[in-house]
């Protein structure tokens, strides 16, 4: 079982936190605090395996409060959601300690994937913001924008082959047929240049859209 705990200053964003999570057999909502101060304060009591952490909150704020936990507590896991899709959030949350990072417009299936994906200690960028990440990070240095080319479902699809998520995974995630999948992946293939998963791990790592190393 996944012990969450949801530091966010909106009780309404909290609410609708826990109605997702509650629908994940292998999560459990063991605690919330509006604040990082407050978040602290539980933490040694809750002991979670990882926490959602809104960035912009009263007090330390969400970015600082991340630090504090990977210092006082390098096992437990942080994923950052906020307004935010653009740089330099992410580096900076990275930076921090932060495993994950994800918009608030993001789909609860995306939500799911990034828990346990961040949980096993792998890094996770929601579609939408891995893919301007990468466009800022692009530019002024080079003329061409990869991944520019691809649709937000090809993004996505992209994102969970980086992560080494197998097919039909991402077909259950994304409630569509696994050949669905391999003609996003086809095309996405196509697209980037790319043959092989490993080819795709590459570039994506090489334009800073991943961390990820198989």
């Amino acid at each position: 079982m996944i012990r969450v705990m949801l530091v966010d200053d909106h009780e309404l964003v909290r609410t609708g936190f826990r109605h997702i999570l509650n629908d994940m057999q292998d999560v459990e909502v063991v605690g919330e605090a509006e604040t990082g101060e407050g978040a602290l304060q539980q933490i040694p009591q809750l002991k979670p395996d990882l926490v959602l952490m809104d960035i912009n909150m009263p007090g330390i704020g969400g970015i600082e409060a991340t630090r504090t936990i990977k210092r006082k507590y390098p096992e437990i896991q942080v994923i950052v959601i906020s307004v935010h899709s653009d740089a330099p959030f992410p580096s900076k949350l990275h930076d921090a300690g932060a495993l994950g990072y994800l918009t608030k417009g993001c789909p609860a299936s995306e939500l799911m994937l990034a828990i346990r994906t961040v949980v096993n200690g792998k890094p996770f960028l929601s579609s939408e913001v891995a893919q301007k990440l990468s466009l800022a990070k692009l530019a002024g240095i080079d003329a061409e924008l990869p991944f520019d080319a691809l649709s937000k479902r090809e993004m996505q699809v992209m994102m969970m082959i980086v992560q080494g998520t197998k097919n039909q995974d991402i077909s259950d995630t994304l409630c569509v047929s696994p050949k669905t999948v391999s003609t996003y992946r086809h095309r996405l293939f196509e697209k980037l240049g790319v043959e092989t998963d490993a080819e795709l791990t590459m570039l994506a790592i090489r334009h800073g859209v991943s961390e990820y190393e198989t």
